[in-house]
């Protein structure tokens, strides 16, 4: 199960609508072994593509620098789809290489950078088995 706070939801959810109709992409960092998703870092998609989302490889190195440097990990990987369902494709999958992230998909296929809900659903991909969880949106997390 992904818990997730409302604003990191939300934040998720502009960044998808705004680079509509290419695909967005992100990550959302937490402490080490925490499973909380604290940082949201918004990533530029290399690939500008509206079919394909690409990290651009010295940002994605600084990101992963950055998160080493204050014991962090990616906690959630996202992105959109802008014409399909929120499910991961083929390519999706291969990608994935962090089993312990969420790998959350928003599809904006529907309304587009407009006004109008989108489908946001997250998955656990592991040696290339998907296996979709649930979403519970809080309004902030909570330190234990």
């Amino acid at each position: 199960m992904l818990t997730i706070d409302q604003a990191t939801y939300d934040a998720i959810v502009a960044h998808a609508k705004r680079d509509h109709p290419d695909e967005a992409c992100g990550i959302v960092a937490g402490p080490e072994g925490s499973d909380r998703p604290e940082r949201l870092v918004e990533m530029v998609n290399a690939a500008g593509s509206p079919t394909f989302y690409e990290f651009d490889s010295t940002d994605l190195l600084r990101l992963y620098r950055d998160m080493d440097a204050r014991d962090e990990e990616p906690v959630v990987i996202y992105h959109s789809h802008t014409a399909t369902e929120a499910y991961p494709s083929r390519t999706d999958i291969g990608l994935a290489q962090e089993p312990n992230a969420h790998y959350v998909l928003v599809s904006t296929r529907e309304h587009g950078n407009n006004d109008g809900a989108v489908e946001f659903r997250s998955y656990r991909i592991i040696d290339g088995d998907v296996t979709e969880e649930e979403v519970v949106v809080v309004p902030q997390l909570t330190t234990i």
